[in-house]
């Protein structure tokens, strides 16, 4: 929530594709994997720190990297170069976390973001 409240704070125009990336990110994850869908997150920025796409991957990065013993790779810094550095099964459990918080980023994303297209 404390994330979904951050988005808010910067206001609609910022995080205006947000929720849809959102929405669409966990069939990506599911089709080509945590990795490719991480990657490919980071390569539609095109260095671009406010960008959603960006926003997003950030929010599952620390969602997933948190000082946590059940985070899939807690502690770690950056979470492609944790899953390119992992092993087989961390990235197997890591999918199975990634895929469980969308359904709830989701969720909050939709309840609480505004749509500004949508009006």
């Amino acid at each position: 929530m404390k994330l979904i409240n951050a988005r808010k704070e910067m206001g609609p125009d910022a995080y205006k594709k947000y929720p849809s990336y959102v929405d669409g990110l966990p069939a990506s994850i599911v089709m080509s994997g945590l990795g490719q869908a991480c990657a490919t997150l980071l390569a539609a920025t095109r260095g671009k720190q406010n960008d959603p796409h960006r926003m997003l991957y950030d929010d599952l990065n620390a969602w997933m990297c948190q000082a946590n013993t059940y985070s899939p790779y807690a502690n770690k810094r950056d979470l492609l170069t944790a899953i390119t550095e992992g092993t087989q099964r961390d990235y197997v459990r890591a999918q199975a976390e990634a895929l469980a918080y969308l359904v709830w980023l989701k969720k909050f994303s939709q309840a609480f973001l505004k749509n500004p297209d949508a009006e």
